[in-house]
């Protein structure tokens, strides 16, 4: 599968470990940037993973900053991004699981390699708990944007 994958200059280094652990899980990383750890406004590079999950083009995507939360603030402008700051293996579990997020969102500063590779697995194990209450409330998430 082919993840779009940005960061900003905070989340370049661990971008960086993040596409060699999606390919040694047999995905295939897009590097839509930053390519160094020089300043940038890291709404630039979200736009574009989050645009390509938005259309549809590609399932999921994955973006990195210092804490993540900027990151993710600007991919959930997309109506069709739910995107979820994940900072361990549990709340990867929950973000999919129960609110079949799209878009992982890590804090570049705050995660190890050995941390990044439970997430990612966790990620992309973790199945949508689809029907009844989870369902239901991602299609009120996705309501509030159908106007």
């Amino acid at each position: 599968m082919i993840i779009p994958i940005a960061s900003d200059h905070a989340g370049f280094a661990a971008k960086e470990i993040v596409k060699k652990i999606l390919e040694e899980l047999g995905q295939m990383p897009v590097d839509f940037g930053t390519h160094t750890d020089e300043s940038v406004d890291y709404p630039e590079f979200a736009v574009q993973v989050a645009r390509k999950v938005n259309d549809g083009e590609h399932e999921f995507g994955i973006l990195v900053c210092g804490s993540g939360q900027g990151m993710c603030m600007t991919a959930n402008k997309y109506p069709n991004v739910r995107g979820a700051v994940v900072y361990d293996e549990e709340v990867a579990i929950l973000a999919r699981k129960h609110n079949n997020a799209n878009v992982m969102c890590l804090p570049g500063r705050a995660l190890e390699e050995t941390q990044l590779k439970k997430i990612l697995h966790a990620w992309f194990n973790t199945p949508f708990d689809d029907g009844g209450r989870h369902e239901r409330r991602v299609n009120k998430i996705h309501s509030l944007t159908d106007k």
